[in-house]
């Protein structure tokens, strides 16, 4: 064949080959693509060429072309990060990524129980290891991530309450509030309670003032997204109910090795991220989230999610895992369904189920205790440094707190540009949707970082300040 004639297979792309494409519309008895789109206004249809690169023609060159965009960035791996604000940089134990690059897993993207027996006791092990840790029966299977886990499981309230309204602390991430406030409309209307400025936890009296006969319940999170405990959850749990409310609470699972759940205090529906169980940080993803409530009919009907139950077969004393109440799900009803169910973050939650298995309860409490002292630790550190100011100093933090440069004449992005010279992430800005914090940022602590890596922290600051 010439080199004008040659005819170019792009490996990505089924059938591209002019002349089994001509055979395909000869086929269909059409002589164009361009018969195809006829039905699409003229006024709707893009003309010429888009402005795009050249094709690749070989899998080297796009690993290659690939490659080179990658080593634009830095990543946490190659400095000393302090970032979190909803993705963070926990240990991930070998066994987890060893057990989730399995075929049979990594590659499980549907099925059902008695064809998938092995994924299917994977989830349930997945809810019954995170139903021990939140003291609730009913988990499931996880979400795209925890924000989608809070907003569905505020749907799942108004929806089993009757009403309209839901109270949301403004304490929590700014973009978990966003996205609790797209998946809930039409449906809902959100009211944003404000939070104390002095103790960063969340204003009991603004919540009472925005209480009403309408109120399906009251939202938030504990730890908050300025790593506040809030040490007014039994009032606030206590509110919702007086106003026939339900409290849905957002938490942090690596706290509870250490801090009693939320479902102790009355929390009715306890939601919230299991990225820190053994997930690495993927640009931006590696989510997933969590849904749980006590084992009663009005809460488990009301799931639009997979739930994983341990059923009887037919031999006498044998079991297996399936599915419980497939009828909830848009899986069956489709447009009928009361939220619409797509594919879930399975292999997440086969993920985490691995890392709880390999913590226990002890390293659960150990865990926490470590990121609980390392975090008192770095607030003490940092407080010592002149033209810092720790904002929220009377609330206990888990992981996160808050930092001020207002005294040093910097802005946060100033800092962080200096420590990025220096080897090191800075803390996430607040300035944006905290404008009355000044310039504070978000700093962050984990079981990775060493006592010498903090202290390395407040000399590089006290250095750049």
């Amino acid at each position: 064949m010439s080199g004008e004639n040659k005819e170019i297979a792009y490996p990505y792309i089924p059938n591209a080959l002019p002349h089994i494409r001509d055979r395909m519309l000869q086929r269909i008895g059409v002589k164009s693509i361009e018969e195809l789109y006829e039905m699409i206004p003229e006024r709707l249809r893009f003309k010429g060429k888009m402005d795009l690169p050249g094709p690749l023609h070989s899998e080297y060159e796009l690993r290659r072309h690939v490659e080179a965009i990658l080593q634009k960035n830095t990543s946490a791996a190659e400095v000393i990060s302090f970032l979190g604000g909803g993705c963070y940089q926990h240990f991930v134990p070998a066994v987890c990524d060893e057990i989730n690059q399995r075929y049979e897993f990594l590659t499980a993207y549907s099925g059902r129980a008695y064809e998938d027996h092995g994924r299917y006791q994977a989830l349930f092990e997945f809810a019954s290891m995170m139903g021990e840790l939140l003291n609730l029966e009913v988990v499931s299977v996880p979400t795209y991530d925890g924000y989608q886990a809070a907003a569905t499981a505020l749907r799942m309230a108004g929806r089993i309450t009757g009403r309209k309204h839901i109270i949301v602390s403004r304490a929590i991430s700014p973009d978990k509030l966003s996205r609790i406030a797209n998946y809930s409309s039409p449906f809902l209307k959100i009211k944003v309670a404000d939070f104390d400025p002095n103790s960063g936890q969340t204003d009991i009296k603004a919540v009472e003032r925005l209480l009403d006969t309408e109120t399906a319940a009251i939202y938030f999170d504990t730890p908050n997204f300025f790593g506040c405990l809030e040490t007014g959850i039994n009032h606030l749990i206590t509110l919702a109910h007086q106003a026939g409310a339900l409290c849905v609470v957002g938490v942090e699972p690596l706290t509870l090795g250490v801090l009693r759940p939320p479902a102790d205090y009355g929390a009715d529906i306890v939601c919230g991220e299991i990225q820190s169980l053994g997930i690495h940080m993927q640009f931006g993803g590696g989510q997933a989230g969590f849904i749980a409530t006590r084992d009663e009919e009005r809460f488990v009907m009301e799931y639009p999610t997979r739930l994983i139950g341990l059923l009887p077969t037919r031999v006498p004393g044998e079991h297996g895992f399936g599915e419980v109440a497939m009828e909830r799900t848009s899986f069956l009803k489709r447009e009928g369904g009361k939220e619409w169910l797509g594919t879930m973050a399975n292999l997440w939650g086969i993920t985490a189920a691995v890392y709880l298995a390999l913590m226990g309860p002890q390293g659960m409490k150990e865990i926490g205790e470590g990121i609980f002292a390392r975090t008192s630790y770095a607030i003490r550190k940092l407080a010592q440094v002149k033209g810092i100011r720790i904002l929220h100093l009377s609330s206990p933090h888990f992981r996160e707190f808050v930092v001020n440069f207002d005294e040093s004449g910097k802005t946060v992005e100033e800092i962080n540009a200096s420590l990025a010279q220096r080897g090191i992430f800075g803390g996430h800005s607040l300035r944006r949707h905290f404008p009355e914090m000044g310039e504070s940022a978000l700093y962050c602590v984990t079981e990775i970082h060493t006592q010498a890596q903090i202290d390395l922290l407040a000399d590089t600051l006290k250095e750049i300040l």
